[in-house]
């Protein structure tokens, strides 16, 4: 049960980075905010770093911690993996979108397009515009970073809005999320690479012997 529910908030994760709503005092314009956002997003061609994360209920409560390593290859490819407490995978090649559970032995896969439209995960994928789908403002800078609040645009997503915090050198440190369901996740990366060199393998995936494969035919 503890693995459904891992790859359940996976699941939503890729799909649903948000933060809960709070008093905010915003100290730069829409369009300096929405620029600082851009800026430091432009020229990225591929990241990697260290996660942790943790997912807790509306009252504080931690419910699971993980951690493991992150991969980005823009546009369109990403690779998050799961080494703690559980390996598990979520893989996007830039066409579908691959969740895999070790344990369950399970592969979920979607396609990329209808994923990702009006997901936060466009921030990092490179395949749309973060003004046209999203409202974004600055808020007060918090720990050493400076903080962004980005409010999507269409109304039939899964999520609310998304902060994300940038060190002084514009490197992405830190994601707080929070979904539907008044669940909230906190990434923070360590340790990151800016523009390394990924070997293509990285971001394709196809499923283990006796893998069950869901929301694709069997060929």
């Amino acid at each position: 049960m503890t693995s459904t529910r891992t790859a359940a908030a996976l699941r939503r994760l890729t799909l649903t980075f948000v933060l809960t709503l709070g008093a905010l005092a915003a100290a730069r314009t829409h369009a300096s905010a929405t620029s600082d956002v851009e800026r430091n997003l432009t020229g990225l061609s591929s990241w990697s770093a260290d996660f942790a994360q943790t997912i807790e209920d509306g009252q504080g409560k931690v419910l699971r911690s993980a951690s493991g390593k992150f991969y980005l290859q823009r546009p369109g490819k990403f690779r998050w993996d799961y080494a703690e407490p559980s390996q598990q995978l979520v893989l996007g090649d830039g066409k579908e979108i691959w969740f895999y559970d070790k344990d369950l032995q399970q592969a979920n896969v979607r396609s990329m397009d209808a994923t990702l439209a009006s997901t936060p995960a466009v921030l990092l994928s490179g395949t749309g515009s973060i003004a046209e789908q999203f409202d974004i403002k600055a808020l007060p800078d918090e720990g050493g970073l400076r903080w962004y609040q980005l409010v999507p645009k269409h109304p039939d997503t899964d999520f609310q809005l998304v902060r994300i915090g940038f060190d002084k050198d514009g490197e992405l440190a830190s994601m707080f999320l929070a979904d539907k369901l008044n669940q909230i996740t906190q990434l923070t990366f360590t340790h990151p690479v800016k523009n390394p060199k990924l070997i293509p393998d990285l971001f394709t995936f196809s499923p283990p012997p006796g893998v069950d494969v869901i929301g694709r035919d069997t060929k």
